[in-house]
């Protein structure tokens, strides 16, 4: 298999080429050349070698991302470690991935839960850094790295038990971003800058070892600031990469803040993931920069599935088609292909296939082979429809956005998107809860635009059946001040549910 990182590859061969002096990672006033990166990771790359498996506090710093390139020029895999999980929930991921140690920042205070493991300070030394050749023991990134050869352990949310520890292979990590680069004709010219966690696929994977795949750089935000957007997209950066909600306080923010939507018109690529963007945020983005966010879908089981390409209509509403050597099918309950896959409306299963795809749920056998087909599909839980031209357009989760009322199968996003079409909403989730007479009634959980003056459940009922049909209208109506969401920005409909 090639390199990995072909510009690190080069800076580590020759520390005083030209490849040495790009710039590769800057995490606020901190940075690092791709010389700087090889010189820092690869005396870590040698001390971690002979461990069978490290874990990283993946704090969003310049520090994680050397640990994990350490890593992978070591060819160990990585566990990304969230910092804002509980005790129990790493205590959990520990004992079920055993990593030799952790590798932390200097000044990090690890939780209790780590104690048992070694520990390896990533030092990075601004000042006193010089280029270098690896070490003799090391041989970074090579070719005898085989393709199975497991990259990262990232371990799943666990919305139904304890989190599962996705095991992805060096192939998945590099076909993925090969087929991205293509569909977004992405580049060692661009800069990306991004405020995203670093313990997740979005974060990390994209966002960071994207662009060192590329040759490119990449600029870290440390959080989220609008403020910090306009500065680097002003600044040269040439692609944003955000959730829904960065994206909707961008869209909040742009009425207020001419500069943020001019620089957002300067930037060549916007991208929104792991969650569905909704369209009302989509419109306001365009209407202020000229530019259309797109959007892709992914998993941390899968990686990237599909994508709008740059080169392609940037639809809303859409997470675009299957990226090159991704196979899509949309399937029904019993396993059969849904006939009218390509009308638009008959919603499936999403089930894919292709060298995208993790190996194993680490120490989970049995979940591991319920979650594939025989012939080697793995099975989303996610629904969608496709849309004559094959672009897909995510519905919903199967276990708690598909819902079945009337003898009809609904999609909770579409009903979610028309609600947020309404002026008097600022937010929507929609759920389905038992209905004696329709099986499943439509339940939309709202948080008003103004908390006074909320719009009645009649009159939200009546905009969605406007706009799509009258048994997707909502029956019930809840108001909220905020809708519960996770780290990646995701509505926790469970918690919804049992509110």
């Amino acid at each position: 298999m090639s390199p990995l990182f072909p510009a690190l590859t080069e800076a580590l061969a020759d520390p005083d080429g030209t490849a040495a002096h790009r710039s590769a990672l800057r995490f606020g006033d901190r940075s690092l050349t791709y010389g700087e990166l090889a010189a820092t990771a690869a005396p870590l790359a040698a001390r971690v070698g002979e461990a069978g498996r490290i874990a990283v506090w993946a704090t969003p710093t310049l520090e994680t991302a050397v640990a994990v390139v350490a890593a992978l020029l070591a060819g160990v895999p990585a566990v990304p470690l969230n910092p804002k999980s509980g005790g129990s929930e790493l205590g959990h991921i520990v004992a079920d991935s055993t990593p030799a140690l952790v590798l932390a920042a200097p000044d990090d205070q690890l939780p209790d839960a780590l104690a048992s493991l070694a520990r390896v300070d990533v030092d990075i030394d601004i000042d006193a850094r010089e280029t270098g050749p690896a070490s003799p023991a090391l041989a970074p990134d090579t070719d005898h790295l085989a393709d199975e050869l497991p990259a990262l352990v990232v371990y799943t949310s666990g919305t139904t038990g304890p989190p599962k520890g996705a095991v992805i292979p060096r192939r998945a990590v590099a076909t993925t971003l090969d087929a991205l680069a293509d569909a977004w004709q992405w580049t060692g010219d661009d800069v990306l800058v991004h405020g995203l966690p670093l313990f997740h696929v979005h974060g990390l994977i994209l966002g960071i070892l994207g662009p060192l795949r590329r040759g490119g750089s990449v600029r870290h935000l440390g959080r989220f600031e609008t403020a910090g957007v306009t500065r680097e997209l002003t600044d040269g950066a040439t692609m944003l990469f955000g959730v829904p909600t960065m994206y909707h306080r961008i869209a909040e923010s742009l009425p207020d803040d001419p500069a943020l939507a001019k620089a957002l018109g300067r930037a060549r690529l916007l991208v929104s993931g792991s969650a569905a963007l909704p369209v009302h945020d989509h419109e306001r983005i365009a209407e202020a920069t000229g530019r259309r966010v797109i959007e892709r879908y992914g998993m941390t089981e899968t990686l990237m599935n599909t994508s709008v390409r740059a080169d392609g209509e940037p639809r809303a509403g859409t997470v675009g088609v299957p990226l090159p050597g991704v196979e899509l099918r949309l399937t029904e309950e019993d396993g059969r292909t849904v006939l009218d896959a390509y009308d638009g409306e008959s919603v499936g299963e999403i089930q894919v296939r292709g060298p995208n795809l993790f190996t194993e749920y680490l120490n989970r056998p049995d979940a591991t082979a319920a979650a594939f087909t025989e012939d080697g599909w793995f099975r989303t839980g996610d629904m969608a429809v496709r849309d004559p031209d094959g672009y897909v357009r995510i519905v919903g989760r199967k276990a708690t956005d598909l819902i079945k009322s009337g003898g009809y199968k609904i999609g909770a996003g579409e009903i979610e998107n028309a609600l947020i079409e309404h002026p008097g909403v600022r937010e929507a989730a929609v759920t389905g809860e038992p209905d004696a007479d329709l099986g499943e009634r439509i339940v939309a959980w709202i948080v008003p635009a103004d908390t006074q003056s909320p719009p009645s459940a009649s009159e939200l009922a009546d905009h969605v059946a406007d706009r799509l049909a009258p048994h997707k209208r909502p029956r019930v109506v809840h108001y909220l001040a905020a809708l519960p969401r996770n780290d990646m920005g995701k509505i926790m409909k469970r918690a919804l549910a049992h509110d």
